[in-house]
């Protein structure tokens, strides 16, 4: 220690030099060196080290923060909307997580540097089963237990130096979101597109729920309980989406961005070739939506047929026991049940088919003789009368006829005449197909948006007005997740005023499902503080289209499904004038983690419970184990807490090893042992060395003259051009056409192996390498920001600077994207060729550009050419082969 001591005056001598060593002592002391960072002191440090990563980070964490939030105030920039999905706040972050906002930063910074004004917002889908089910396991209000995870999520993603426009946060479970959630409800039932029903719905047992559809796996479990659903009948909300089926899957033809995505949506939609109507119930006057493929024959309708499993068999209409009374089970049955046609103002008896399942998801179809077979079979069975709509032509064509003013049209014609004439009637006409079903949006849960209708004994239901917007979800005094909807027990909150009549009435007790909420935040997000309107035009004209939308392919059918419905309703209301929400969609992969379970049982073990010490892994507590990779959770005991990974390798080494371990949409397989990372821990070491040597040449060997250069290095430096050129055009086309990251990595990679390569006078004098080092710094600056703002700085102050993009005295993430200078783009009038006999290189020759794709002319060049006349002259060429793309032609011939 002493001697330490006395060795400090000397190291602060030593205060010029990049790295502090003190000379080894006879008594055996070790190197010991203080270590600085040039933004704080000036001093430049040699090398990368592990403490040198943690002090620039810790420099320029809040610095890119503050200069984000600082250059997001007011600009008449181009927009640019980059948007990942919103997470639910459980707490903790995920490696998943981590993955996703990195890839949103990295093009958000990208964008910015393009000279783009970018909005990059978060917030928090914040209702929910999980947070209601915590709460119960735990006493807790799902209030305090959520936004106590918000905090803690807000902080951790702090520390992850993710730059978000934060003054734009917004969280679903807050009034004054959810205001909107409901003002929009309200606009959709005012337009005929909510109501309620009786349904038979899917019943988790477990969380007491009704379960969407897709919310189902294919073993019949629930997707988040693991319980065995069972089949309810309940009356229900839903959204009439199927009414903008066919719009919603034409519109996909509008969206060549989603790649994989949009045929995902198409299958799940189907093909809209028919189309619902609506019938009334002679003795009830209720609504039966009956389903036909062939619209266009309604005026021949015979019949109504239902499943035995319809809901009017099973419900609580009054028509129920007439129906249960004419059925018989196997046979088609006849009721006394009647609906009346409103095209031909005739009643039609209701059915109950034979059949359990029609297609697709259909409970209730129209039966038409003239057009089906199978339909002419019942009618004839049952001795039904109809009207023959259809007259065959000659040239094998249909006319319709019996059909009012549509006689004597085609059916193509008649098809579009009659469904656009349901729609104007409000009795149908929507194209849609048979698999797809209307959204059931309610929940019998307590934590989500209170539905805003009451129910009037004379009115019945009735939408809660404007003005009493929101509807405040009540605290409860407990919650036990059990029975039916929460809310009931809120009976003061529950008693209220029609708005209508002004007489007795009750709330709705169901919530919306948390889809409701997602479906149009990216909406919120482009006005969120405004306290009268949802947003207003012509700020979500704006930033509309989202242009790239980020998140997880398992969301690919549900939430865009829904998200495009909502604003194809919002532009049809006149509210937006952008009909699909997202331009482009970046669809990330899993990350995944090794997991090791028995065989025999499935049991997850821990890796501390598997013995390696064979070829075949086994449990040490016997058994043989399955080792595999796979979602990362706890459970399986292969998560990852991304604040101790961040804390092992810093900021920027995860970004860039989530970036390059895989393409966006491929699953990683975290393995710090692969290639991946030690490759990009060498590769930010050699970019700060070439800063290094840029400033040590600059430094120590004097003023820097390009005109001393000689032609051997004057090679060396177009190389150096043409390499930076080629990566900036590269690298832009990843980061804007298909989000290979992990390739415009590589492509760095390529261009610092070509800057390491340099010479030392080439160092000192070429312009060309400077602007080159300043090219390749600012590339990276999106993907590791930290290393790339300490990277700048020391390139701004390099001593005697050649060229003016050092001189700008700004921040990296502050510099234009480099762009590729002209000259190279130019297209040159003469192309080289490789020439190769036989598959061996044996030189190259010079072409004109107009004759380089023409193997026949390129062919005789060749033969003319000093190579032709020594290796080829007089021998037999069996085929000629030539690749323009790759510059190349290939001569075989007899050896």
């Amino acid at each position: 220690t002493l001697i330490a001591f006395s060795l400090y005056p000397l190291c602060a001598a030593w205060a010029g030099q990049s790295k502090l060593v003190l000379l080894r002592a006879t008594v055996g002391l070790q190197p010991w060196s203080t270590r600085t960072l040039f933004s704080e002191t000036g001093v430049w440090e040699k090398e990368y080290r592990p403490e040198t990563r943690r002090r620039v980070e810790r420099w320029w964490h809040q610095r890119i923060k503050a200069q984000w939030q600082k250059d997001a105030q007011g600009s008449n920039r181009k927009k640019f909307y980059v948007l990942s999905m919103f997470p639910y706040p459980s707490g903790r972050l995920h490696m998943g997580h981590v993955r996703v906002y990195t890839i949103s930063d990295t093009i958000g910074h990208f964008q910015r540097m393009r000279g783009c004004q970018v909005l990059n917002p978060m917030g928090w889908d914040a209702f929910g089963l999980p947070a209601e089910n915590a709460a119960i396991e735990r006493s807790l209000d799902p209030e305090e237990w959520t936004k106590s995870n918000i905090q803690a999520m807000r902080e951790q993603l702090d520390s992850l130096g993710l730059c978000f426009n934060w003054d734009r946060e917004l969280t679903t479970c807050l009034p004054d979101y959810y205001r909107w959630t409901q003002w929009l409800f309200v606009k959709l039932f005012e337009a005929g597109l909510a109501y309620q029903k009786e349904a038979v719905v899917n019943w988790d047992p477990v969380d007491q729920t009704v379960l969407a559809d897709e919310q189902v796996d294919e073993n019949g479990c629930s997707w988040r309980s693991g319980a065995l659903v069972e089949q309810k009948l309940l009356t229900q909300w839903f959204i009439k989406t199927t009414n903008f089926a066919k719009p919603l899957l034409d519109a996909l033809q509008d969206l060549p961005e989603w790649y994989g995505i949009k045929g995902m949506q198409a299958n799940w939609i189907g093909e809209c070739t028919g189309c619902y109507f609506e019938f009334r119930l002679k003795e009830t006057g209720e609504t039966l939506a009956a389903y036909s493929s062939s619209p266009e024959t309604v005026f021949g309708g015979a019949f109504l047929a239902i499943l035995p499993s319809h809901r009017l068999l099973h419900g609580s209409s009054s028509v129920r026991s007439a129906l249960q009374k004419g059925f018989q089970r196997g046979r088609d049955s006849q009721t006394e049940v009647t609906a009346h046609n409103v095209f031909t103002g005739q009643d039609l008896p209701l059915v109950i088919s034979h059949k359990e399942t029609f297609d697709g998801y259909l409970d209730a179809v129209l039966g038409v003789p003239d057009s089906s077979e199978e339909d002419l079979s019942v009618a004839q069975a049952l001795n039904l009368s109809w009207t023959t709509v259809l007259k065959s032509n000659s040239d094998g064509t249909q006319t319709l006829v019996n059909s009012a003013e549509f006689s004597g049209l085609s059916r193509q014609e008649a098809f579009k005449s009659i469904t656009q004439k349901a729609r104007e009637l409000k009795v149908g006409g929507h194209l849609t197909s048979s698999r797809l079903r209307d959204w059931l949006i309610s929940r019998q849960r307590y934590w989500g948006t209170p539905i805003p209708v009451v129910h009037c004994g004379s009115c019945g239901p009735v939408a809660v007005s404007e003005e009493d917007l929101p509807v405040i979800l009540p605290k409860l005094q407990s919650l036990t997740g059990k029975g039916a909807s929460p809310l009931e027990a809120a009976h003061d909150w529950a008693t209220c005023t029609c708005p209508r009549c002004k007489g007795p009435a009750r709330r709705e007790t169901d919530t919306m499902d948390t889809f409701v909420d997602s479906a149009w935040y990216y909406l919120r997000y482009t006005d969120p503080h405004n306290s009268n309107r949802p947003f207003e035009r012509h700020l979500a004209d704006h930033w509309l289209p989202v242009d790239v939308y980020i998140g997880g392919k398992e969301h690919a059918v549900m939430h865009l499904y829904y998200a495009r419905f909502l604003c194809h309703f919002c532009q049809d209301q006149g509210l937006v004038a952008h009909r699909e929400p997202f331009w482009k969609l970046l669809v990330q992969g899993l990350i995944k983690g090794q997991t090791f379970k028995l065989a025999e049982s499935g049991q997850y073990l821990r890796r501390e419970e598997v013995d390696f010490t064979d070829k075949e892994p086994v449990a040490q507590c016997g058994g043989r184990v399955e080792v595999t990779w796979e979602k990362m959770s706890k459970s399986k005991h292969n998560g990852l807490d991304p604040q101790e990974v961040v804390q092992q390798y810093g900021l920027d080494t995860v970004r860039l090893y989530i970036l390059y371990s895989a393409p966006p949409e491929q699953d990683i397989l975290w393995n710090v042992k692969t290639d991946a990372l030690p490759g990009v821990l060498r590769w930010q070491s050699r970019v700060w060395q070439l800063v290094t040597k840029l400033r040590e040449a600059r430094q120590l060997r004097g003023f820097p003259n390009p005109s001393l250069l000689k032609a051997k290095e004057l090679a060396e430096v177009k190389k150096i051009w043409e390499s930076k050129n080629y990566t900036i055009q590269e690298v832009t086309a990843h980061f804007t056409e298909d989000f290979l990251f992990n390739a415009a990595i590589s492509r760095l990679m390529g261009l610092t192996n070509t800057l390491s390569s340099a010479t030392p006078r080439v160092l000192q004098h070429s312009v060309e390498f400077e602007e080159a080092v300043a090219a390749l710094v600012m590339m990276a600056a999106p993907m590791a920001p930290h290393l790339a703002s300490e990277l700048w700085a020391g390139l701004c102050h390099v001593t005697n600077p050649l060229s003016p993009i050092l001189k700008q005295g700004r921040d990296v993430l502050q510099q234009t994207w480099p762009t590729v200078d002209p000259e190279y783009l130019k297209v040159p009038d003469f192309v080289e060729l490789s020439v190769r006999i036989n598959n061996k290189s044996c030189g190259a020759v010079t072409v004109p550009l107009q004759v380089s794709k023409d193997c026949d002319q390129v062919q005789k060049l060749v033969l003319e050419s000093s190579i032709g006349q020594k290796l080829l002259r007089d021998r037999n060429i069996k085929r000629v082969i030539l690749s323009p793309r790759t510059a190349l032609i290939n001569f075989l011939i007899d050896e």
